[in-house]
């Protein structure tokens, strides 16, 4: 695509600006975007910020916001980079949990456009060189880096982190990383660097991802090997070698969220040296993070959940979530599922694996190239779940009024399956309640 004559002037005009920018919405590789970095020259005036970079197919945002929390109330200037985002492109680009203002991501997507001069970037690519120019100039001490696609490939990728963790490992994008956990797993493990920190939170990591630790000469430090977790009904443990820590239940709802924070806890302690953060820091925070759209109530009694959830791994974590609330829920209360996936995910296993928790099905299409139609939706269910109610909607809106008007008191609405059905969803509902539309069912 040809240079604009005038620059955009708006968020939402360089947004649809770097959209048509490249032909493909991902292209794997790094030299293009290296190249244009190089251009940039990160961190030439301010020394560079510690590195912390995720990567994983579940956990990354999660991690990253318990980083973010931490290191914030510690006292440390910290930027935090990931994506996707839900309602504003600058959720994606923070300082101390801060959002990018409209004019600084302006100016970083101008710097960016300015140094590429013929050279084609994807969204991804743009948005994550505008967000590096952007912490380029704000003297951080720490900066936390969620990969967006796999890691070895990845734009992130280009910055080389001082602790890399991996969250864990499962089917999700094959058809870019591979349809085996060892082929995904040794992309993943591409954030991993010689002789610096590389964490592994996955309970079985693939030999493949331990096999490139070995031969580029770092540690690897996994879960129930270099550290721990143990529950107990107020909370629950950390352990390594340092010692132990007693953290109380978290916010962010499930187990797997307990192993995401102990390969946070133990990425502080190894930084100590250069970033002291005291337990007590560590305790006090983790039980306050929160995060958009992972378990997330919109309203109480009645429930109204939003779930990202939308490959298989993450469905059954939000099985085993409904698992714990359904223990509290009225003998007459129903799950009712609002769905909607996009084409290139596993849909047949997500439905699979939540099809005995759902009592009603109201399924819609995401407003995305990328969203699989009503028909392929609708298959999956009738494949797998012959003797539950399914409706069918045009829209996640439509879907998610027609469900709220039609619960009681004792139901729960749970809606999931992709960024982009949460997304609607959460659109749809500031709106409703900001214009005092009562949605919920009176019954």
């Amino acid at each position: 695509m040809s240079k604009p004559i005038a620059k955009p002037n708006s968020v939402d005009g360089w947004l649809a600006y770097i959209e048509a920018l490249h032909p493909k919405s991902i292209a794997m590789g790094l030299e293009r975007v290296s190249i244009v970095a190089e251009r940039l020259g990160f961190f030439q005036h301010h020394s560079r910020p510690t590195i912390i970079t995720i990567a994983g197919t579940n956990g990354k945002g999660s991690s990253c916001a318990m980083l973010e929390h931490i290191y914030t109330a510690a006292g440390y200037l910290v930027g935090c980079y990931t994506s996707p985002h839900l309602l504003r492109y600058q959720e994606r680009v923070r300082v101390n949990r801060q959002e990018i203002a409209d004019d600084a991501l302006c100016a970083a997507f101008a710097a960016v456009e300015d140094a590429r001069q013929e050279i084609e970037l994807t969204y991804f690519e743009m948005g994550t060189l505008a967000a590096m120019w952007h912490f380029a100039q704000q003297a951080l001490d720490v900066l936390v880096l969620e990969v967006g696609l796999g890691g070895r490939l990845d734009a992130v990728n280009i910055f080389d982190a001082d602790c890399a963790i991996v969250t864990n490992i499962d089917l999700d994008h094959m058809e870019y990383l591979g349809d085996t956990r060892e082929k995904i797993g040794l992309e993943k493990a591409g954030v991993y660097r010689p002789r610096q920190i590389s964490i592994c939170g996955d309970r079985a990591p693939p030999q493949s991802l331990m096999d490139y630790a070995v031969s580029i000469g770092t540690h690897l430090d996994c879960i129930q090997q270099a550290f721990e977790v143990q529950s107990d009904a107020n909370g629950w443990h950390y352990r390594d070698a340092s010692g132990v820590l007693k953290v109380p239940q978290l916010s962010l709802m499930g187990e797997f969220q307990k192993d995401n924070a102990a390969s946070v806890i133990y990425a502080i302690r190894a930084l100590q040296s250069e970033l002291p953060v005291a337990d007590e820091v560590i305790a006090t925070t983790l039980p306050r993070v929160q995060l958009q759209g992972r378990f997330q109530y919109l309203h109480r009694d009645p429930d109204v959940i939003v779930d990202v959830a939308h490959n298989p791994q993450a469905a059954q974590s939000l099985f085993d979530n409904l698992t714990e609330i359904q223990k509290n829920m009225p003998n007459n209360g129903r799950l009712i599922a609002v769905f909607a996936m996009l084409a290139d995910k596993d849909i047949h296993a997500v439905v699979q694996i939540l099809r005995q928790k759902m009592d009603v099905w109201y399924v819609a299409e995401i407003n995305h190239p990328r969203a699989a139609k009503l028909d392929q939706l609708l298959e999956s269910l009738k494949l797998v779940s012959t003797n539950t109610a399914v409706h069918a909607y045009s829209t996640v809106e439509t879907a998610l009024l027609d469900a709220c008007k039609t619960m009681t008191k004792n139901d729960k609405i749970v809606v999931f399956g992709s960024f982009f059905t949460v997304a609607a969803a959460l659109d749809c509902w500031h709106q409703a309640v900001f214009s005092d539309n009562h949605i919920l069912g009176k019954s």
